[in-house]
């Protein structure tokens, strides 16, 4: 499997190394000894075609044979992923070794097992195919941050399978989009109510997140269920450091997450490997949970740390949805534990040194397990960074929608307008902008991802400030407060604004006038992660924020996709710019309309 690769040597986050890494961490810990280790089995075409077409399966079999463009064409269809020569052989490794174990473990010759496999199909072939081991109901448990799309079509019917999904959603507007991942979608006519979607509004969920959806959910629901066996999709890009999962789950999380489950189905569980791409996160919780499926004790730690409000949100909604089908969740929680005080969390901003960032997230992994209540945040301290940015004035140079001040406005003061799916927190501090202004600067506009958890389906705007002089970007200018403007920052990267620390400090502010462009951490602002400095106004820095250059490359390249705008946030911008005297309408439909359709140029490649 680690053949399957990118096909002209190009850097990705699904790499051969994921499964190094996990063995020789299994190894080094002395783990593999006490397993049954099995070699990899290639699966059938009869199995694979009980939850896959059969054009699917001759399409993925035959176009790691073809020549590169042509399995370049292939995988340019579908985000995200790549072929090489090696691509089929690791596909039937992979699906073929999960029904291995799963088979295994439903005859009772092992007790658990893991699948170290890119990735995995079971719970049909022993349902369907091997009725004689006796397995008539199946939990299938998906903790990676993605939402289990592929998973929840297959068993949408079918009440054998209850499949429970955890996972960052943000109204559709996190990767793969759309509202699959709702917690409304419930399965249909015999399997209705036998799928949970736990979709969480934001990033930062760690350990306390997970384990409030695990008791007040999952749990209770399994006890309800009773399965035969539990497979899961044990993907680890909600661990703490992923760069592409925004989470903070520790190996102590996970491992905790496990030791729950183990008490259902004699304990018998299979997990198959799923996302997951710091190679050090997914090397430890994979050693911790196979420590728990050999009945060792949970790696040391705590979760003494309090939900995220969003978090009592989705369970109670979940809970809600699906009491009608399960009565264990028709009781309402209890105002005193959905009330408890969330923690002021401990933040950590890194320069762009990869090492800085290592050691940033090794420590906010140790930060992780300390007891909070034997290491109380002050919060009177953890808040000095608002009265110190309060005094300094920035221009905030917008391209997008709040180039519309009424839109701009709900950034400061709360509240939506028309168009947006979901209200806006507003600033800590509500004063209106000092002053408003405009400007012309030589930057690329385009618009990109297919959805957000504001707009809905369509693009957004970015800019790209490496570009052709000849490109200009008209920017409504905003004077308002450093603190304000970091406000700014975590709504636009779906955070509240109740951190501890600024996303973009004084130290940050120098850099950026120093250098012209400071990235952000990663995992704080997915997606406005580059703050760039277009100059001065009189004595005033003039900020725009957009995102990192590496995600302007996967603009370019096709892995994160251009869209046109949706109407209602076009109009956004149309309004702002006839309103602030720049065009007249039909101009600036003009404008827009060029921004979305033009290439995207960088460094000799387009997209379009």
């Amino acid at each position: 499997m680690c053949k399957h690769d990118t096909p002209h040597g190009e850097a990705h986050p699904e790499r051969p190394d994921r499964i190094r890494v996990i063995w020789e961490n299994l190894q080094l810990a002395g783990v593999t000894q006490r397993c049954v280790v099995l070699g990899g089995t290639k699966a059938e075409d009869a199995h694979l075609q009980l939850v896959h077409t059969k054009d699917h399966v001759n399409l993925v079999k035959s176009s790691t044979n073809k020549k590169d463009y042509q399995s370049d064409r292939v995988a340019s269809l579908v985000n995200s992923i790549y072929l090489n020569g090696s691509t089929s052989e690791a596909a039937y490794l992979a699906a073929g070794s999960v029904v291995e174990v799963a088979e295994r473990v439903a005859k009772g010759e092992l007790d658990s097992g893991f699948a170290i496999v890119r990735p995995p199909v079971a719970a049909s072939y022993l349902l369907d195919e091997r009725p004689d081991l006796g397995v008539k109901k199946i939990l299938v448990v998906d903790w990676d941050v993605h939402h289990g799309n592929g998973t929840q079509k297959m068993f949408w019917e079918d009440p054998r399978v209850l499949v429970f999904s955890v996972h960052r959603h943000e109204d559709g507007g996190f990767y793969p989009g759309g509202d699959d991942g709702s917690y409304n979608m419930v399965g249909e006519g015999p399997g209705e109510g036998f799928n949970i979607n736990v979709p969480w509004e934001q990033g930062r969920c760690g350990d306390a997140d997970y384990l409030a959806a695990w008791d007040h959910i999952l749990i209770p629901v399994a006890k309800e269920f009773n399965p035969d066996i539990i497979l899961l999709s044990a993907g680890f890009d909600a661990a703490i450091g992923d760069p592409l999962g925004g989470c903070r789950v520790t190996p102590y999380g996970y491992s905790v997450m496990l030791k729950k489950l183990m008490e259902f189905a004699q304990g018998k569980i299979v997990m198959a490997l799923e996302g997951g791409y710091n190679l050090d996160s997914i090397a430890k919780s994979s050693l911790a949970c196979v420590q728990v499926l050999l009945e060792d004790n949970p790696i040391q730690g705590s979760s003494e740390a309090m939900p995220f409000m969003s978090t009592w949100r989705v369970i109670q909604a979940v809970r809600k949805r699906l009491c009608a089908y399960w009565p264990s969740l028709a009781d309402e929680l209890s105002s005193k534990l959905i009330n408890q005080k969330t923690p002021t969390p401990i933040v950590l901003t890194s320069n762009s040194n990869s090492e800085a960032k290592d050691n940033a997230h090794e420590l906010l992994d140790q930060l992780s397990k300390l007891n909070i209540e034997k290491h109380k945040v002050d919060t009177k301290v953890s808040t000095s960074w608002r009265s110190d940015l309060s005094k300094v004035d920035v221009w905030y140079a917008s391209f997008g929608s709040n180039m519309w001040k009424p839109r701009f406005l709900c950034y400061i003061q709360g509240g939506q307008v028309e168009g947006m799916t979901k209200p806006c927190v507003g600033s800590l501090d509500k004063s209106p902008p000092k002053g408003i202004t405009w400007g012309t600067y030589p930057n690329r506009l385009f618009f990109g991802r297919e959805s957000t958890n504001v707009w809905g389906k369509g693009g957004v705007a970015f800019t790209n400030p490496l570009t052709n002089p000849n490109d200009q970007t008209h920017m409504c200018l905003y004077r308002i407060t450093l603190e304000q403007f970091n406000d700014v920052l975590f709504q636009e990267n779906g955070l509240n604004v109740d951190f501890a620390s600024p996303i973009f400090g004084l130290s940050a502010l120098q850099l950026v006038e120093k250098n012209g462009s400071t990235p952000l951490e990663a995992d704080l602002a997915p997606w406005y992660g580059n703050v760039v400095c277009l100059g001065r106004e009189g004595d005033v820095p003039i900020l725009t924020m957009t995102c990192t250059l590496s995600v302007i490359e996967k603009f370019a390249s096709g892995e994160v996709p251009l869209s046109p705008p949706a109407k209602a946030y076009a109009n956004t911008l149309i309004r702002g710019l006839v309103e602030g005297g720049i065009f007249s309408e039909e101009e600036a439909e003009a404008y827009i309309d060029d921004a979305a359709s033009k290439p995207l140029y960088i460094n000799g490649a387009s997209r379009f």
